[in-house]
């Protein structure tokens, strides 16, 4: 079996690139009016921002770069308008959010589960990097965001998601309130009431803020309006099954829209939610000096998407609005950047000195409008999945193809996963007379070790080019890009890679890596119930 050599100098080679030293120059806070069409302070919010009476401390608060990072929780890289988002007006305040902004158009999470994905936003580092390979706490010691920006001198406040976006023990939030006390997380008025609260704490302290909000919404349960989850509020606009644009790596099935149709009034609450955070970050007079981030922290939960690597997995809609900074309704085609970004890009933007260790790399020079290079391709992950099973894929996406490596795919081996509802009924009931549906099933079930995909032609992955002669070279040149990332940041499943073609050497690398497989674990009744129960709520 050969071994890895895990180099520094192979981790420059595949990460950073020429020039991809993070600049840690400060940003200060800016208050300079954007010029955009969509303007987002009102004359009344700017006087109250410079009517007298203030203390010291408030006009303290204002002078540094705040954040705000804003979370959906599951939502579909296509569902927002400003990506060409289907059906038409769904994202209203999103849209209008976008104008003022900049969006990303190679934007990915890089790992299509809400914890390990949320773990790597919080860190800084890929998932095998911290230990947060699934729905566990990252390794003793590892660097965290909050603690980083408290330690300069910021509050940090959370709502929604709290034990998916605190990763490590010794982080400490400011300011938090979790799903039940957000209206089931799914209650635009409430998490207005909850913002307000917290960016008043920061004026009267006069202190900066690292503000993270993440909506439950467009998580399943979706809304059915007929049967509203306690404490939900009903979204300003209900959709119809006839409204649905089923998206290319779904069959366009009854069943599938009418699930569909749940989940666009599940976004849509979430865009209203999104908006009445920015109204009360308007109202806090903050919003000039306030660095604000969206974006998804995985695929929509239906089969080909979330907890998969699929592109549709783990392309993200991001957009950022830094008000003086960035261009209002600039666009970023080209350049991939990911979740492992955004920790080295909030230090830079609010020029604070953090870890030196981080996987990322500050994407601050694209937001002011310059080149980076190194920015061509993007690593994606899965580990573990909810219950505990052991999926692992690994992905390496370039801006023409994308390649896959399952080493669990050994043609016995089930993929399962609780984001399958409506949609998998449909296609298993479809499947009994339609054979190409009956394919894609045994697809998702059994997968295949290797897969290779032409994202220009075919980006909701339908066609398995890897056994294509004229695509060997693209093959190669994906799986060496892989090897040498896995080999830098000391990937477990570098064994794996290395051997694929050897069953019990792959078999071997996986139980090393994360212990014997969920069927062969001796399990009682009451710990059955709990990962039942917590397959429910992730």
């Amino acid at each position: 079996m050969r071994r890895a050599n895990r180099g520094k100098a192979a981790w420059d080679v595949a990460i950073r690139g020429p020039g991809g030293a993070m600049a840690l120059a400060a940003a200060v806070g800016v208050i300079l009016a954007i010029n955009a069409t969509d303007a987002f302070a009102t004359p009344a919010q700017e006087v109250l921002r410079a009517s007298p009476g203030k203390t010291g401390s408030e006009d303290r608060a204002a002078d540094r770069l705040n954040i705000l990072l804003f979370t959906a929780d599951d939502l579909h890289d296509e569902s927002v308008g400003a990506f060409g988002g289907r059906p038409e007006g769904l994202t209203p305040r999103l849209d209008r959010f976008a104008r003022q902004g900049m969006r990303f158009d190679r934007a990915h999470v890089n790992a299509a589960i809400c914890a390990p994905s949320r773990a790597v936003i919080a860190t800084g580092l890929y998932s095998h990097r911290s230990g947060a390979m699934g729905f566990f706490k990252a390794r003793a010691g590892t660097p965290d965001i909050v603690t980083t920006f408290q330690r300069a001198g910021y509050l940090a406040g959370i709502l929604g998601k709290v034990g998916h976006s605190t990763p490590t023990d010794s982080m400490r939030w400011d300011y938090e309130f979790d799903q039940k006390d957000l209206g089931n997380g799914r209650n635009p008025e409430i998490y207005h009431q909850r913002s307000r609260t917290f960016l008043e704490r920061c004026r009267k302290e006069g202190k900066p803020f690292y503000f993270m909000v993440n909506s439950h919404d467009p998580h399943r349960p979706y809304c059915n309006p007929e049967r509203l989850t306690a404490g939900a509020a009903m979204p300003s606009r209900i959709y119809k099954p006839s409204e649905v644009a089923v998206p290319g790596f779904l069959p366009d099935l009854p069943g599938v829209r009418e699930e569909l149709s749940q989940y666009l009034n599940s976004a849509r609450r979430l865009d209203d939610t999104f908006g009445r955070v920015l109204d009360a970050l308007e109202e806090s007079g903050f919003a000039r000096s306030t660095l604000v981030v969206f974006l998804s922290d995985n695929g929509i939960a239906v089969p080909f998407a979330k907890c998969n690597t699929w592109f549709h997995s783990t392309r993200t809609p991001l957009l950022v609005r830094w008000p003086g900074v960035v261009e209002a309704g600039s666009e970023n085609r080209g350049d991939f950047v990911s979740g492992v970004d955004l920790f080295p890009t909030f230090l830079e933007a609010a020029g604070v000195v953090g870890p030196e260790s981080l996987d990322g790399r500050s994407f601050v020079p694209l937001l002011r409008g310059k080149t980076q290079t190194g920015r061509d391709h993007v690593f994606t992950q899965i580990d573990k999945k909810a219950g505990g099973d052991a999926v692992p894929m690994r992905c390496v996406q370039s801006r023409r193809y994308g390649y896959i490596y399952s080493p669990f795919s050994d043609g016995r081996h089930v993929y399962r996963n609780n984001n399958e509802g409506l949609c998998m009924k449909a296609m298993q009931e479809a499947a009994r007379s339609d054979p190409a549906v009956a394919a894609r099933i045994a697809l998702f079930r059994y997968r295949v070790p290797e897969e290779l995909y032409d994202l220009e032609k075919d980006p909701d992955c339908l066609k398995n080019l890897i056994d294509s002669p004229e695509h060997r070279k693209a093959i190669d040149a994906l799986r060496a890009r892989l090897h040498a990332w896995m080999e830098a940041t000391a990937d477990p499943m570098l064994e794996a890679f290395l051997n694929r073609s050897d069953r019990a050497a792959v078999d071997a690398a996986m139980r090393n890596a994360y212990g014997a497989p969920a069927a062969d674990a001796p399990r009682g009744k009451k710990r059955q119930q709990e990962t039942k129960a917590k397959a429910a709520r992730d």
